[in-house]
């Protein structure tokens, strides 16, 4: 009980210092990420963020993105990008979001651009990928130094939480971050532009793509990864794709 007590005075004290729900969240993250706060401790404070988030977002005029208006995020490209077979790249086991670098699994699909030589630029255009936002929704953490000497699986990533679908969503490994925590985004926003940051995908092995994932709010405010790929292919087969001219 004495614990709880304590939990919740960290909450509220954290709340109550908390001026923009978004960067509180972000930094939030950072930590959680970094294994600097257990579960027990960051839970409460996430439960209690988002729907602050929430409330920012409609404040701010976000406006929530029909099932027709969503977007594929991978601007040029469609469903021959998805990495695997019949969406076998997702492999949720052993992830937990609030093990934070030290969670396992692979709860997300891989987008991959032409880039033969791997610098970050589309071999059919010469110029970046546009990473564009899935479905609307509010910026709530994002990391655009990265240090290869970090360890950091994601790299440069970019966090939104979508209020229509009480979910956040995850692009990672990317050249360049276009927005910034408390960022309304649109569906079809840019966020990012693809790249090859992060622990594994900055190897030569590794062809450059982008990382999308979905985490899905349980009732406790749990962040638990959900499947997206048959989305995927439903906004690829919808979204016009713009051939590079010869």
């Amino acid at each position: 009980m004495i614990a709880r007590a304590l939990a919740l005075s960290a909450t509220a004290l954290f709340l109550a210092q908390a001026a923009d729900p978004c960067v509180a969240f972000d930094a939030l993250y950072a930590r959680i990420r970094d294994q600097q706060i257990d579960r027990a401790a960051a839970l409460p404070q996430v439960r209690a963020l988002l729907p602050q988030i929430r409330d920012y977002f409609y404040a701010h005029g976000g406006v929530d993105t029909p099932p027709d208006a969503e977007r594929f995020p991978l601007a040029g490209y469609g469903a021959e990008s998805i990495g695997g077979k019949n969406g076998s790249g997702y492999q949720p086991n052993g992830y937990d979001w609030f093990l934070g670098r030290t969670s396992k699994g692979h709860p997300g699909h891989d987008l991959f651009i032409h880039d033969r030589n791997q610098d970050s630029l589309d071999d059919r255009t010469g110029q970046p990928v546009t990473v564009l936002s899935i479905a609307s929704g509010v910026v709530v953490a994002t990391s655009p130094d990265w240090d290869p000497a970090s360890g950091l699986r994601g790299g440069r990533y970019v966090y939104v939480y979508s209020p229509a679908q009480h979910g956040i969503f995850y692009y990672a490994h990317n050249a360049s971050v276009l927005v910034r925590s408390g960022g309304v985004v649109a569906a079809g926003s840019p966020i990012a532009t693809v790249g090859r940051s992060g622990r594994n995908a900055a190897m030569q092995r590794s062809p450059t793509h982008l990382h999308v994932m979905f985490l899905a709010i349980d009732a406790s405010g749990y962040p638990r990864p959900r499947d997206i790929y048959a989305d995927l292919v439903r906004l690829a087969a919808r979204t016009p794709i713009r051939r590079p001219g010869p």
